[in-house]
């Protein structure tokens, strides 16, 4: 289970070596700064995507915002990659994407679900050495709004200008990122001119615990007014996803709707009647049997029986388990004949098992492990040879250094300023949007934290939307195609 945990929410790996510190000749309170390269100035080209039959012409720049410290000295280079279309700041809006990890760059946002060019991944047949060549997206936003995904410290090519200790205290934590995250938004606004414009966040992931703390930052001390914010399989709240051996129900609950969705979905029976009555189930009977412990028998051999039926596992095997069966198990367990193991983002993404007989799982993501060269490739190639915008490091895609120096509070909810930014802006609009098969993050956590908002006011511009498929559902085209309907409708185009 550890392993997976170590992988979940879609955002890992960025293994730097580290530089040598140059000696500045500053006072003995200065931070030590990192010799390194300048990084390459901006750089533009114009392009054009057939979106729908219809040639949309863009410009794509990639360049970077400086992160300075209290004293003005600049302390890290955060690169970005935006796409806009010509026209005044006041006639479209612009959006900014963030994917999650803490560990993620946003080429997955960009690269798969909403940007002009995209490459193929997140699907069941995907694999490290399919292509990496970008093409149109039909399914992209630029024809609703201009983009701008931001690659935090660590992720892509942004980087740290201090030591790794500094580092850490800077940028690794849920303040500090939210604080030099909002700073860059900001910055990029005026060097842009686009202040005026209507301003949009869209976070996957952990990049869904940023947006709402971004969009409160924005507001109560940036002075920056959010008009939506999209929540794209967001990691909402830390605590309740917890752990599966706790006496609580509360993970197990969440869980189980997914696991169902998964087997429903391998059945062909994959419909919003059968989810009803697993969520029914789950908030009711499973609740009251859970709670009455193992020790009630009747109560556990309903429980394991309504599990068994749910998720597809053998019932003697579930009752074995008194009915409580944590991911890794589900995702191990439901193809033990087949020899594969199933994605935790997406259940019915599989791999081969390459220890089937051990009784200890060895293997990694199969869906993560699967993104990391066709988007590494296909992002490296477009920022350094098709925009011309050069870098000698490595592109961190995903960051399991940042992932493991996170300094984490599972107590601090990202709900808090969620309700605080709704609450203090009544035309703000959020989506939240997911997959039924995810079990990184479940839709059914949302569910029921949108369930315990206060049932007036701002709080009915909360939607959610669920998806075939799994975290990154807009894998599916399908997916991508009703995600996109459905937000355009917070961009008031009403599609």
């Amino acid at each position: 289970m550890r392993r997976l945990l170590a992988s979940i929410l879609i955002a890992l790996a960025c293994a730097t070596a580290t530089p040598a510190i140059a000696a500045d000749g500053g006072g003995k309170d200065d931070k030590p700064k990192i010799e390194l390269p300048a990084l390459s100035p901006d750089r533009s080209i114009d392009q054009t995507a057939n979106v729908n039959g219809r040639a949309l012409h863009y410009k794509a720049a990639v360049g970077h915002i400086d992160v300075r410290d209290d004293k003005g000295k600049v302390i890290g280079q955060v690169v970005y990659t935006a796409y806009t279309v010509p026209g005044p700041a006041t006639a479209r809006p612009v959006t900014f994407a963030f994917n999650g990890g803490p560990g993620a760059s946003s080429v997955f946002l960009n690269m798969g679900a909403i940007g002009p060019k995209k490459v193929d991944f997140g699907l069941g047949g995907d694999t490290p050495s399919g292509s990496a060549v970008l093409h149109d997206n039909p399914h992209t936003w630029l024809d609703m709004t201009d983009l701008v995904f931001v690659d935090p410290i660590g992720t892509g090519f942004s980087r740290s200008l201090v030591s790794p200790d500094e580092t850490a205290k800077d940028f690794y934590d849920a303040k500090t990122d939210i604080e030099y995250l909002s700073r860059v938004v900001y910055d990029w606004l005026v060097k842009n001119g686009r202040l005026t414009s209507r301003k949009y966040l869209v976070g996957e992931s952990y990049g869904g615990f940023r947006v709402p703390k971004l969009a409160y930052e924005l507001q109560s001390r940036m002075g920056v007014g959010v008009s939506g914010l999209f929540l794209v399989s967001p990691y909402l709240d830390p605590a309740a996803i917890g752990d599966e051996t706790a006496l609580s129900p509360l993970p197990w609950m969440i869980n189980l709707p997914g696991m169902a969705a998964g087997h429903f979905e391998r059945e062909g029976d994959l419909t919003p009647q059968h989810m009803a009555e697993v969520e029914n189930y789950t908030r009711t009977e499973f609740v009251t049997d859970f709670l009455a412990g193992p020790k009630d028998q009747a109560a556990t051999d309903r429980l394991s029986a309504r599990v068994a039926d749910y998720t597809g596992l053998d019932p003697k095997f579930v009752r074995r388990l008194d009915g409580r069966i944590d991911r890794e198990t589900y995702l191990r367990e439901i193809r033990r004949d087949t020899g594969q193991i199933g994605s935790v983002y997406d259940s019915n993404v599989t791999a081969y098992d390459p220890f089937p007989a051990s009784a200890q799982p060895d293997y990694n993501d199969p869906l993560l492990d699967g993104v990391i060269a066709p988007t590494t490739s296909a992002a490296v190639d477009f920022i350094t040879n098709q925009v011309g915008w050069k870098d000698d490091a490595h592109y961190e895609a995903l960051s399991y250094d940042v992932n493991k120096a996170w300094k984490r509070d599972n107590s601090d909810s990202p709900v808090t300023d969620l309700r605080k930014a709704v609450a203090n802006d009544p035309n703000m609009t959020v989506m939240i949007a997911h997959g039924w098969d995810d079990l990184s993050c479940p839709y059914f956590g949302s569910r029921l934290i949108l369930d315990q908002m206060p049932p007036h006011g701002p709080f009915q511009n909360i939607q959610l939307h669920v998806y075939p498929g799994g975290h990154m559902f807009y894998a599916r085209p399908a997916s991508a195609s009703a995600f996109k309907r459905d937000a355009s409708t917070l961009y008031g185009l009403g599609r």
